[in-house]
């Protein structure tokens, strides 16, 4: 297990400023998950952390060590690729072993290593089959059995279930969850799919743009996100977000007008001073939302409500989304499969939970 710590890291490709002053944190023996869209700078940071990109200005410990000038291999880090990066001319305990032979392990040493790394990700029978002939599983659990093998201080993912059928990652998720219990490791783990870092992660690292938006549990950056880039990428489907401006104000209430001009009441504290006229973006998470024709039944006692038309009805199983008509974008609500009462094109009441509304600022940022 490692520590790992960057200060103030910097990564240009040309005049292309892609990671802004990067400063991060990462305890020994965390999952730690970085996550954001395509292009953001996720894997550049990871590259960097592995040596594999020079760094053009700050620092990056391991074990409080500075390896800025260390090359890849005395780092003590395995990395998993994408695209599973497997010799095609050799077979499974080939691959796994490639690693320690270049170390110069004993082959006692060496088979001791690959039997147990095969053992953890139960692919004992697959050893003397070449990559050709393996699922995009079976390769990915060869790709990470190499990196165990080599016992590091830091395993490094990269996008790793990117290929993989839906059903497979969740298994995979499942199996990598597993895999960090059992080995106590220090991981990094790289993803633009918000799901993968909410299930698998102790720590989320939002980035945007190269910058660092947010830092925390999943439920810290899922309850409490700092801006609207944040509340928008975490959470499936993403958070309702509504254009709005204060209306009136005192010690107990809020009321907001709507771009339709509709009101909504709000009574609860602000963690800043608002003033009417303040534009402010309101948003809302699907689930948080409750749908019915009637707002006379008790679910809405309590919730401030708003009518719209049904667009669309996505039936999943357990839960219906529902689209209703909004000026800006659809509001999505979730509600569970048993409200079959609503068709589409039915005029119906949304209702929220004010203690679960997010307010956000001119500026974007969390209220």
């Amino acid at each position: 297990m490692a520590n790992i710590k960057i200060e103030k890291i910097n990564k240009y490709f040309d005049a292309n400023h892609v990671v802004k002053d990067v400063s991060l944190d990462i305890k020994s023996g965390s999952f730690t998950v970085i996550v954001g869209p395509s292009g953001c700078g996720k894997s550049t940071i990871l590259r960097m952390i592995a040596g594999l990109e020079e760094i053009n200005s700050g620092s990056i410990f391991i074990d409080d060590a500075k390896v800025n000038d260390l090359p890849p291999k005395d780092r003590n880090i395995a990395m998993v690729f994408q695209s599973y990066a497997l010799y095609p001319h050799m077979n499974v305990y080939e691959n796994m072993a490639f690693g320690l032979k270049l170390e110069k392990k004993n082959k006692d040493e060496i088979s001791k290593r690959v039997n147990e790394s095969a053992k953890i990700l139960q692919i004992e029978d697959l050893l003397k089959r070449k990559p050709k002939q393996l699922s995009g599983g079976q390769r990915q659990r060869v790709a990470i059995g190499r990196a165990i093998t080599r016992k590091p201080k830091v395993f490094l993912f990269d996008e790793p279930l990117s290929n993989l059928d839906a059903s497979l990652r969740i298994q995979m998720r499942v199996e990598l969850a597993k895999l960090h219990n059992q080995l106590k490791a220090t991981m990094v783990y790289v993803t633009h799919d918000q799901t993968e870092a909410m299930t698998m992660a102790d720590d989320i690292v939002v980035l945007n743009n190269g910058v660092i938006y947010q830092k925390g549990t999943p439920l810290d950056l899922y309850n409490k996100p700092k801006n609207i880039f944040v509340a928008g990428f975490i959470g499936s489907p993403k958070m309702n977000f509504i254009q709005s401006e204060v209306m009136s104000i005192d010690n107990k209430s809020i009321e907001f007008t709507l771009l339709d001009d509709s009101k909504i009441v709000v009574q609860r504290e602000m963690k800043k001073n608002l003033k009417t006229g303040d534009k402010i973006t309101l948003g809302f998470r699907p689930e948080h939302l409750v749908i019915n024709k009637t707002p006379n039944q008790e679910i809405f006692t309590k919730k401030s409500v708003r009518k719209g038309k049904i667009m669309v009805i996505e039936q999943l199983g357990s839960n219906l989304f529902f689209y209703i008509e909004n000026k800006d974008e659809p509001i999505v609500v979730v509600s569970p499969e048993s409200t079959t009462n609503m068709q589409i094109g039915d005029i119906v009441n949304v209702g929220f939970d004010p203690h679960k509304l997010h307010v956000f600022d001119i500026n974007k940022n969390s209220i």
